[in-house]
C-alpha cells in the first residue's frame, strides 16, 4: 500500500467532527487574528494626534517623584519615549540636552517616558547621558498606549496649550527636532546645531 493511500485511509477512518475542527480551526485562528490587529489599530487611533490635546498621565519619575503632563500646561514640551537597550536613542539623547538648554528661556520641559525597559537600566542611561529631565516607567504601558506608541524612539511635541504640534516615529536628526520643536514653540525653526 503507498504512503498516499495509507494516509487517505487515515483520513476516512477519523472522527467527522476532528476533519470540521481541521477546516474551521483555522478560520478561527485568522478571525482572532484580525480582531488583535483591529484592536491595537484602534488603540492607535485613539493615540495622540496632531492639532489635538495630548493624553493626560501621571506617572512617578525614576525617582519616586510625581510627573504628571498637565503640571506643565503653560510651557513646551517634548515627551521622549526611550530605552536604554535602543541605539538610536543614544544618538537623540545629546540632542534633547542640547534642545532643553538653548530653549530654556521658552521654558521648554524635556520629560522622558521609559518603555519596555528597568528602572536600574534606565537610571544608569540618564546618568552616562548627563540627562537632567524627569523620566518615568511606565508600568502597564499605559501612557504608550494612550500616545499609540509602535516602539522606541518616538518623540512628541506639545505646545504650552498641551496641544501635540509634532510627532517623530523613530529617530530624530538636527534638522526633525529644530522643525518640530518650532511647532511646539510656535515660532519659525532655528537652523540646527552641529
Amino acid at each position: 500500500m503507498t504512503s498516499a493511500a495509507i494516509g487517505e485511509r487515515r483520513l476516512r477512518s477519523l472522527p467527522r467532527s476532528w476533519l470540521v475542527i481541521g477546516a474551521v480551526l483555522p478560520l478561527i485562528l485568522l478571525a482572532g487574528w484580525m480582531a488583535v490587529l483591529m484592536a491595537r489599530s484602534s488603540a492607535t487611533a485613539v493615540g495622540a494626534h496632531i492639532g489635538q490635546p495630548a493624553p493626560e498621565f501621571a506617572l512617578a519619575d525614576l525617582d519616586g517623584h510625581p510627573l504628571r503632563l498637565s503640571d506643565l500646561r503653560g510651557r513646551p514640551v517634548i515627551v521622549n519615549f526611550w530605552a536604554s537597550w535602543c541605539g538610536p536613542c543614544v544618538e537623540e539623547f545629546p540632542m534633547l540636552r542640547a534642545a532643553a538648554q538653548r530653549h530654556e528661556v521658552d521654558g521648554l520641559a524635556v520629560v522622558g517616558i521609559v518603555f519596555r525597559d528597568n528602572s536600574e537600566a534606565a537610571r544608569r542611561f540618564m546618568d552616562r547621558m548627563g540627562a537632567s529631565w524627569p523620566a518615568a516607567m511606565d508600568p502597564g504601558e499605559q501612557v504608550a498606549q494612550a500616545f499609540g506608541i509602535y516602539g522606541p524612539p518616538e518623540t512628541f511635541f506639545i505646545d504650552a496649550n498641551g496641544i501635540v504640534r509634532g510627532r517623530q516615529i523613530g529617530q530624530l536628526n538636527a534638522a526633525d527636532l529644530e522643525r518640530q520643536l518650532a511647532q511646539a514653540l510656535g515660532h519659525p525653526a532655528q537652523p540646527a546645531e552641529e
